[in-house]
């Protein structure tokens, strides 16, 4: 099962992301992995906080796996992955293009596992100003649109509160 929670920032998307992986995992009698994308060599103290904070609130009801590039590379069959974020992913593979990303879609498609995506709703907001920026913006468009069309259930979460749109 393929599953997409997305939403802006602190809306709770991780949190109820991570109840429906170890839900699915539950199923199996297996540990969920968690698949943490973020690339640690932007030195940023803010996100080393925020890093922290998913790491207490998952607890040990994870295995985790650090992977920024190669999500497929990671991933097995007949496992249940969590992978946060989808939008780090896509930055730190930004240097390759929107085909390597779709790529790696694609074979993961292929796996029978259960993935659940998470990815920030960045397309809400104005236009950019700056050519980098737009790209980024354009990418997560056009990449949250390819996950949302090969998962079973698509959630936008708002508030902690999540709606289901597939």
């Amino acid at each position: 099962m393929f599953i997409l929670y997305f939403g802006g920032q602190k809306s709770g998307k991780s949190k109820l992301a991570e109840k429906k992986a170890i839900k699915l995992a539950k199923k199996t009698n297996k540990k969920p992995f968690y698949i943490a994308t973020y690339d640690n060599s932007y030195f940023d103290n803010e996100m080393k906080k925020r890093v922290n904070t998913h790491k207490k609130q998952r607890k040990n009801n994870f295995t985790t796996i650090e992977e920024t590039l190669n999500l497929p590379k990671v991933i097995k069959k007949n496992e249940t992955y969590l992978i946060d974020c989808i939008s780090m992913w896509i930055l730190n593979n930004f240097k390759n293009g929107d085909n390597e990303l779709i790529k790696q879609l694609k074979k993961l498609k292929k796996l029978n596992t259960n993935i659940i995506f998470v990815l920030n709703d960045v397309n809400s907001g104005v236009i950019p100003m700056d050519k980098m920026s737009r790209k980024f913006v354009d990418t997560t468009g056009i990449i949250g649109q390819k996950i949302a069309k090969i998962c079973d259930e698509v959630y936008e979460v708002k508030l902690g509160i999540s709606q289901k749109i597939k």
